[in-house]
């Protein structure tokens, strides 16, 4: 008997063809003419297609991204549905995925997958990306491993996940820990267990959470403009193994004292920060001064954690045991 999917189209490169007018792609196709390509599906699974939207990944807000998540919710809560397909555009695909694994508890697979080139190129993606996540998406091997990104028949957990290249289809990748399994010739292998699973049960984000990547020589002017502009969290993407230049350091003060919670990651691709260093603007100065690590986290997941775990409570006590956990 064949499984149920509940396919989500929310735009992205994946819906996108070449208009002549403009001289460049834009959003043009459905869920219906994207899946009249997706040869072999039918026969496998069965689906019903829900266009959320044709938002390219730039025009994903996080608020968008949190009604996209209630739907998908309410979708796999039902009794017929196995798992959901999530189409998206690969520019912010894994905040999207990463706010999902945080905020859907359900052992049922979510997938997200998209596309690196457009439905005019030669080397056309979509299709067969569609196909791998949603044969991810049935398998009985995928139940209970959260949010899952499948691009190019590689499986990523969505908490480890990020796009490493402009345009290369294997751009997604998991440097840290690398992939959970693959699609090899439509079997879907999962290969690791997933890393521990969190939860935050928020129905809202906190805005707005800034996000700062730091440089040498870099002063307190963003932080202090960030202030300004009503942060209820700043995330800094730090130097190395978390370490700051000292003339930002002052504006990290002051965002303390006001109550502003500073979380810290590294502008690094792997690795996590930690209070290696007692030099002003080390990573144990910092520590000390209250600042939040984010262990091995990028910026960007860093920030939907911060708008999350803020949107649940608002308490910067709270945000530190969760990151802590």
């Amino acid at each position: 008997m064949k499984k149920k999917l509940a396919i989500y189209f929310t735009g992205g490169t994946i819906s996108m063809k070449y208009d002549p007018e403009v001289g460049a792609a834009v959003p043009a196709l459905s869920g219906h003419e994207i899946i009249r390509n997706v040869r072999g599906l039918a026969e496998e699974i069965d689906y019903e297609i829900i266009d959320f939207g044709r938002f390219p990944g730039p025009h994903m807000t996080p608020r968008r991204m949190m009604e996209l998540s209630a739907q998908v919710k309410a979708t796999i809560a039902r009794d017929e549905i196995a798992g959901v397909v999530v189409t998206h555009g690969t520019d912010t695909l894994e905040e999207t995925a990463y706010l999902f694994d945080l905020t859907i508890s359900s052992d049922k697979p979510v997938v997200f997958t998209g596309a690196m080139r457009n439905s005019s190129e030669l080397g056309y993606d979509g299709p067969s990306n569609i196909l791998s996540a949603a044969r991810t998406a049935a398998s009985e091997m995928a139940r209970g491993l959260g949010t899952m990104v499948v691009l190019n028949e590689v499986i990523l957990s969505a908490a480890e996940a990020t796009k490493t290249h402009t345009e290369s289809f294997d751009s997604f990748q998991s440097p840290e820990f690398g992939p959970l399994g693959v699609i090899d010739k439509g079997a879907v292998i999962i290969r690791r267990p997933r890393t521990a699973r969190f939860q935050i049960p928020a129905e809202a984000v906190a805005e707005p959470v800034f996000l700062l990547k730091l440089a040498s020589g870099v002063d307190r002017v963003l932080i202090d403009s960030c202030i300004e502009a009503g942060a209820k969290g700043i995330v800094l993407e730090a130097l190395g193994r978390g370490n700051v230049p000292p003339e930002i350091v002052p504006g990290i003060a002051r965002a303390l004292e006001l109550e502003i919670p500073v979380v810290l990651t590294s502008r690094c691709l792997g690795g996590r920060v930690y209070q290696s260093y007692g030099y002003e603007g080390g990573g144990k100065r910092l520590l000390d001064m209250g600042v939040i690590f984010a262990d091995f986290l990028s910026g960007q997941k860093a920030r939907i954690k911060v708008m999350l775990a803020l949107g649940l409570a608002g308490s910067t006590d709270l945000l530190r045991r969760i990151f802590n956990s």
